[in-house]
């Protein structure tokens, strides 16, 4: 099944033909060795749109992100990033191509200060080039010579999607980036997000906050897509929420 999730969104940043970060994925089938996780998963993000990928535990959410950066089995189905089929590619030429990923983990390395941590995420750029993490993330900047494990969960997890973006990527893969963050935080690191200038693929258990963020929404259930549309449609639609969430948003 391919989803035009995307279609017709204004995609946050795209500007013009030249604009960068199409995403289309089609017929994906993949998961661990021989165990099939997802089955039939399409859909396509415009350069610079916004996609919450969202569902009950368990559905293959996180598999979908990890299969794109090349970390499961894939058994069938197409990749493409500005047309550039990267399905068969190992997971460092999918990151040159540009795929960014933020795992759930965050996986910062606590042994080494922010600053440490950051240049890991220059790939080749110039070390004046980490101001723009301490721009987006001022708190990073008041911390750069503390370690990764001396980081609050909220402070981690700026320096994981900071390290991200330094490489520039086109398009970034979030994996529920707000997990067991207090809300000031959540607003903080939204607010930052909201700043980014490329597509954004977003797996979040804060509903709420994820629809508000993207532009379209796609529901994954059993590892297939089940539903795929605008998110402020979603958001309005109490009964798909419940049906494939089991939650219903506040009016």
């Amino acid at each position: 099944m391919r989803t035009e999730a995307g279609a017709g969104a204004a995609g946050a940043g795209a500007a013009g033909a030249d604009a960068k970060g199409l995403l289309e994925i089609a017929g994906l089938s993949a998961g661990y060795g021989r165990t099939l996780i997802l089955e039939g998963v399409g859909f396509t993000v415009p350069a610079g749109g916004r996609l919450a990928l969202l569902g009950r535990n368990g559905v293959g959410k996180t598999t979908t992100l990890a299969t794109l950066v090349g970390q499961t089995t894939r058994h069938a189905g197409s990749i493409r990033l500005d047309g550039v089929e990267l399905g068969a590619l190992p997971s460092s030429a999918r990151a040159a191509a540009g795929l960014g990923y933020v795992p759930q983990t965050r996986d910062v390395f606590k042994s080494l200060t922010v600053e440490e941590n950051l240049v890991t995420g220059l790939k080749g750029r110039p070390r004046a080039a980490l101001e723009e993490a301490y721009s987006l993330f001022p708190r990073l900047g008041e911390r750069r010579r503390n370690g990764g494990g001396e980081l609050s969960g909220g402070e981690q997890q700026m320096l994981s999607v900071a390290r991200a973006l330094l490489g520039r990527p086109t398009a970034l893969l979030l994996d529920e980036p707000l997990e067991g963050l207090a809300p000031v935080i959540c607003d903080q690191l939204m607010a930052a997000l909201s700043q980014l200038d490329m597509t954004v693929v977003l797996v979040e258990q804060q509903v709420d906050r994820a629809l508000d963020f993207a532009d379209s929404v796609v529901f994954l259930d059993r590892g297939r897509v089940v539903h795929a549309g605008p998110a402020h449609q979603a958001k309005a639609d109490h009964a798909l929420l419940e049906r494939h969430l089991g939650v219903a948003l506040a009016a």
